[in-house]
This record gives structure tokens, sequence and C-alpha cells, in this order.
């Protein structure tokens, strides 16, 4: 079952969209079950595929600091999306795994709600 998404921002959608975004492309490749889980997303978190391309054009560290400025129950909730990406195409990559490290920890994401 998946937990409730709660109701981002429109500046907080061009934050968590654009880190989903990285993680996807981080080792390099596409795989369907990225593409899968990035479509349920879009239904959960309300975006369609310009809405990423908007995300790009967004600093990542403005994303940061969008993100960094979410509240506690957001951030976890963000946490949970970025594992369910990483771990979509049934292998949780290295690059992924320090890319979401470094996301969760720029945002102020603490080690206990991994």
């Amino acid at each position: 079952m998946t937990p409730a998404t709660p109701n981002y921002s429109l500046a907080e959608k061009l934050a968590i969209v654009q880190v989903i975004d990285s993680v996807i492309l981080v080792d390099g490749a596409v795989h369907k079950g990225e593409i899968d889980v990035l479509s349920q997303l879009m239904s959960r978190i309300d975006f369609d595929s310009n809405f990423i391309l908007q995300a790009r054009n967004l600093p990542p560290e403005q994303g940061l600091l969008i993100l960094k400025g979410m509240p506690e129950k957001k951030k976890q909730s963000l946490a949970l999306i970025l594992d369910e990406v990483a771990n979509s195409d049934g292998h949780f990559h290295k690059k992924e795994m320090k890319l979401i490290l470094d996301i969760c920890s720029a945002s102020g994401i603490h080690k206990e709600t991994l």
C-alpha cells in the first residue's frame, strides 16, 4: 500500500520532480520500472511530463533550498518517494544511493527518516 502523499505547493513539486528526475538519470540509464513509478508519481503528486522540463530549468541550489524549507512530514514523504524511485528498477545503484544521501543531507532530511 502506498502512503498518502501530502499536498505540495507548486515550488515544492518543482523541486521534488527535479530530484526524482536526477535520481532516475544518475546511473546513465532509464529503466522501465523507473518510467512506471514516474507515471504513478505523476498522478499522486499531480504533475505532467511538461512539468519535468520546467523542473529541469530550476537551479539545483534553489530546488534544495525549497526542499529544506518543507515541513518534516513532507520531507519524510520525499525520502520514501526517492527510495521508491531508486528501487523501481530492481537495483539500488551506488550512484542513486549517493545522490539520495546528498539530496537528503542538503534538504535537512535526517538519517533516521531513511
